[in-house]
């Protein structure tokens, strides 16, 4: 399949397919007249590298993963231990997104203390909000 058919059923650009295969992460056969002809196979491997990006992956550690994939490189302890890195990345980064929450709503109580209630639809929301317009 040529590139822009690979490009169309990936959802990935020309470019970038050009980048993975510059990086090694996928291969094509040079036609004569220099297009290049990729095996329908590497479909499914744009998707993983396309996956793995959305997972927090690198393209080097991509190119980690799918020569582990192949049963070269890695073993299977390093390739779990790659895995768990992301996970406690996420976390960190979990917890640091829940801390900005937390300040977040701290600030919106400060600056709007008659807006912040139970849930937006409670009573006692609608009723600070009838005194808040009435304060103002």
């Amino acid at each position: 399949m040529q590139i822009g058919e690979l490009a169309a059923k990936t959802g990935v650009s020309r470019d970038t397919l050009r980048l993975y295969e510059q990086r090694g992460l996928i291969q094509s056969i040079r036609r004569p007249n220099g297009y290049r002809d990729f095996d329908p196979a590497v479909a499914r491997l744009v998707l993983l590298i396309k996956q793995g990006q959305q997972l927090g992956f690198s393209l080097a550690d991509m190119g980690t993963l799918i020569a582990a994939r192949a049963g070269q490189g890695m073993t299977a302890a390093e390739t779990a231990a790659l895995f768990q890195q992301k996970i406690t990345e996420l976390d960190q980064k979990i917890a640091q997104m829940q801390h900005m929450r937390e300040n977040l709503l701290s600030m919106m109580q400060q600056a709007c203390p008659l807006q912040i209630a139970d849930h937006p639809g409670s009573t006692k929301a609608k009723d600070n909000r009838e005194r808040g317009l009435r304060l103002l």
